[in-house]
C-alpha cells in the first residue's frame, strides 16, 4: 500500500513509524513532513493546507490511504477532496471537524445535548462582551471563536485583563477572523486529563489517557507552550472516572454529532477537567495535535487544553508506542464503519516524552544548529522542528523533538528518558527537568 500522511510535526513523526509495523505498507509520503520525517517517509514539499495540491499529488501518486493530522486541512475540508478523488481517508470531513473549528459550535452542542460542560456566553459583538463582563464571575475564560494557531484561549485573573481580552481579540484580531466572534465560559479547577479516542462514527474507543505539561519551566513556571512533555497514563483518569467519561461525554458526543448530520470518524481528543462535580468537557479537537501551532498569549494567563478533533501533541508520542494493535487496520476500520472495541489493545506499561526544545521557546530563539541524534539511542526519537541541508540534519522550530522511553512503571519511564537525552545534541538545546513528577505525585496521594 502507499500512504499519504498530511502535516510535518512529531506527530506526524509518530504516526508514520507506527504505520510503517503494518507489513503491507510500501511507501510512505510525507507532506510537507520535515527533515528527521525523511528517514522514516518520502518528505514532499507541499503545505498541509494546499489541499488542491495534496489531492493531484494523491491521485498522481495512486495513494491507497490517507492521514490527515493537522486541523487547518480538515477544517478547510482535506478529506472531503480526497474522498472526491477516490481516496479513502482518516480523519473527519469539514462539517464534522467544525467541533474543532467553531468553539461556539462546540459549546452549543454540548448544552443542546447535556454534555457536562463549563457554563458559558457566546458574543459576536465586543461592546456587548464587554457588558457582560462588567458583573461576570472572575476569573474567566476568554476564547477566540475559530482556530487561533492551535490555541486562542485566555484566563483573565482580574476584569481588566478580561477587559483587554476581549478588545485584542475582537477589535485587534490578534488571531484574525477566528476572533469575530468570541466565547466567554466559566472558570473551573481541577486536574486536567487528555483522552484520544477512535471512533467510526458508532463505536468510539477511548485510548490510553494522558498528562501535558504546558509549562516552558521547570516545576510549572513559566510561558505556556503546545508542550513540553507528556506521560501516559494520567493518574487522575481511574476506573470510575472513565467510566463516567464514557458515559456522560464520549457517547453523548459521538451520537450529538449523528443528530446533527455531522457522523464524525477519525480520531476524537477530548480535553477534560476533572472537577468537584466530576468530569467536564473543556474543549473538543478534531484532529492529531500539532506541536508548532500553539500561539501563547502569555501577557494575559494561562493557555488551555482543547477539545480536538485529532490526536494531540505531545501525547500522539506517548499514546502510539503503547498501542499494541495495527494503527492502520484501525485507522481504516473508523474509515469503513467497522471498527470494534477488542481490535483497539493497549500495553499496560506507562510511557513518558520530554520535549527538546530551542532555547527561548516559545517567544524567540534561534534555529539553524546542527542535530544529532545517535543511532544507537535507547529512546524512540520523534522529530518535530528540522530540515535536511547539504546531508545534516538542522534544527528549524521551537520545539525540536520529542524523547520517548516506555517501561513497566512510570517511574522507570520517566528515569530512561532522563538517562539518556542528554546523548541527543544541539546547540541551544533545552528540556524541563522534571517531566511526570505531578503524576508521580498524584499516584501518592490517590
Amino acid at each position: 500500500m502507499k500512504i499519504l500522511v498530511v502535516g510535518g510535526g512529531g506527530r506526524e513523526h509518530a504516526i508514520i513509524k507506527k504505520l510503517k509495523e503494518n507489513k503491507s505498507v510500501e511507501k510512505i509520503f510525507a507532506l510537507p513532513g520535515n527533515g528527521g520525517i525523511a528517514a522514516d517517509a518520502v518528505c514532499v514539499p507541499i503545505g498541509a493546507k494546499e489541499i488542491d495540491k495534496i489531492a493531484e499529488f494523491a491521485v498522481k501518486e495512486k495513494i491507497d490511504y490517507a492521514v490527515v493530522a493537522p486541523d487547518d486541512p480538515l477544517v478547510l475540508g482535506a478529506v472531503d477532496v480526497l474522498n472526491e478523488k477516490g481516496i479513502p481517508c482518516f480523519g473527519p470531513t469539514a462539517n464534522a471537524a467544525i467541533i474543532e473549528g467553531s468553539k461556539a459550535f462546540s459549546k452549543n452542542l454540548m448544552k443542546k445535548y447535556g454534555i457536562p460542560t463549563a457554563a458559558f456566553e457566546i458574543f459576536s459583538d465586543a461592546e456587548k462582551a464587554l457588558e457582560y463582563l462588567k458583573t461576570a464571575p472572575i476569573p474567566t475564560v476568554i476564547k477566540a471563536d475559530g482556530l487561533a494557531l492551535g490555541k486562542g484561549v485566555i484566563i483573565a485573573n482580574t476584569r481588566e485583563e478580561a477587559f483587554s481580552a476581549v478588545r485584542s481579540i475582537m477589535e485587534d484580531k490578534v488571531f484574525g477572523s477566528s476572533g469575530n466572534k468570541i466565547v466567554i465560559e466559566e472558570f473551573l479547577s481541577g486536574p486536567e486529563v487528555s483522552v484520544l479516542s477512535f471512533t467510526d462514527g458508532k463505536t468510539v474507543v477511548p485510548m490510553v489517557s494522558s498528562m501535558d505539561h504546558k509549562r516552558a519551566g521547570d516545576n510549572d513556571t513559566g510561558l505556556n507552550t503546545g508542550g513540553m512533555g507528556t506521560v501516559a497514563p494520567n493518574p487522575y483518569y481511574t476506573e470510575d472516572i472513565a467510566k463516567r467519561c464514557m458515559e456522560e461525554i464520549f457517547i453523548p458526543t459521538v451520537k450529538a454529532m449523528n443528530a446533527e448530520g455531522r457522523t464524525f470518524k477519525g480520531c476524537l481528543y477530548f480535553g477534560l477537567m476533572i472537577t468537584k462535580d466530576g468530569p467536564k468537557v473543556i474543549e473538543y479537537n478534531c484532529r492529531f495535535g500539532d506541536p508548532e501551532t500553539a500561539v501563547v498569549f502569555y501577557y494575559f494567563g494561562t493557555v488551555l487544553i482543547e477539545y480536538n478533533c485529532r490526536f494531540g501533541d505531545p501525547e500522539t508520542q506517548v499514546v502510539l508506542p503503547l498501542l499494541e494493535s495495527d494503527l492502520l487496520e484501525i485507522m481504516m476500520a473508523t474509515t469503513n464503519g467497522t471498527l470494534k472495541a477488542d481490535m483497539v489493545r493497549f500495553s499496560d506499561k506507562s510511557a513518558c516524552c520530554v520535549v527538546m526544545a530551542s532555547e527561548g521557546y516559545p517567544v524567540k530563539y534561534k534555529t539553524g544548529f546542527e542535530l544529532n541524534i545517535p543511532k544507537d539511542i535507547p529512546l524512540t526519537v520523534y522529530v518535530a522542528g528540522a530540515k535536511e541541508e547539504d546531508g545534516k540534519l538542522l534544527t528549524a522550530g521551537g520545539r525540536v523533538l520529542g524523547a520517548v522511553a516506555v517501561a513497566s512503571t512510570l517511574e522507570e519511564a520517566i528515569d530512561k528518558v532522563y538517562k539518556d537525552i542528554d546523548k541527543i545534541h544541539f546547540d541551544n538545546a533545552y528540556y524541563r527537568r522534571h517531566i511526570g513528577q505531578r503524576a508521580l505525585n498524584a499516584k501518592e496521594k490517590l
